[in-house]
């Protein structure tokens, strides 16, 4: 239980500044040791401190609260949407919004599960699958840096990612690729169906365009391989 919530002994809302070009971050932090070392989670700020360097930052504690309750709605109160139009702001999103967070997962499974259980009742395991594909969905940023996490965990559990390289299809998964590719480029479901070429010579340029429409002015029936 030493990460648990009940051995937090400090809830608190901190500024992280750049001191070389002024940007900052808002979060909020619990911990039992004042001088962790601590300086953010924001992607966007992690980013930053990853080009500029630890030294070029500044974390100072803005106020203190008596809980985590507490601590989250006073994040929600000061990051708002207004804040985060500032073009200095790193903060993308709005404070208190939730979701299983890099400061959460540092609580311990049973705290976050009883965060967790109070904010979306007993289906919350559910809740927060969906938000998180609705996010990933959403955010190719978020999608790639999911990939990288995940990549960087099965490296270091020893799993070593797939790869053809070197490697040789069978005769028959060859004739199987090529009867699927036959199949899948029949009629209707050929990309090319029911198109023709045109080209354009003042424009030099070739396109296609559906069979039966009106050829443009200055567009002839045809492909120019050359112009």
């Amino acid at each position: 239980m030493a990460n648990s919530l009940e051995k937090r002994k400090y809830f608190f809302i901190y500024k992280t500044t750049n001191l070389i070009n002024g940007k900052y971050y808002i979060g909020m932090h619990t911990t039992s040791n004042l001088k962790d070392g601590y300086l953010g989670s924001g992607t966007y700020l992690r980013r930053s401190i990853r080009k500029y360097g630890k030294a070029n930052f500044k974390c100072e504690i803005l106020e203190f609260c008596e809980t985590y309750d507490a601590l989250v709605k006073r994040e929600k109160e000061l990051v708002h949407e207004e804040l985060i139009k500032d073009p200095l702001c790193m903060n993308l999103k709005l404070g208190g919004s939730g979701g299983f967070s890099s400061e959460m997962a540092k609580l311990g499974r049973a705290a976050v599960n009883k965060i967790l259980l109070e904010k979306y009742g007993e289906n919350f395991r559910q809740v927060i699958g969906q938000k998180f594909a609705e996010k990933l969905k959403s955010s190719s940023e978020e999608r790639l840096l999911f990939s990288d996490k995940c990549r960087k965990g099965w490296l270091k559990k020893g799993y070593k990612p797939k790869t053809f390289l070197n490697k040789k299809h069978t005769e028959e998964t060859k004739l199987k690729m090529s009867k699927s590719k036959k199949e899948t480029s029949k009629g209707e479901r050929n990309s090319q169906h029911d198109t023709i070429w045109v080209y354009n010579l003042s424009l030099r340029e070739n396109k296609k365009i559906k069979k039966g429409s009106l050829i443009q002015e200055g567009w002839v029936k045809g492909r120019k391989m050359k112009f």
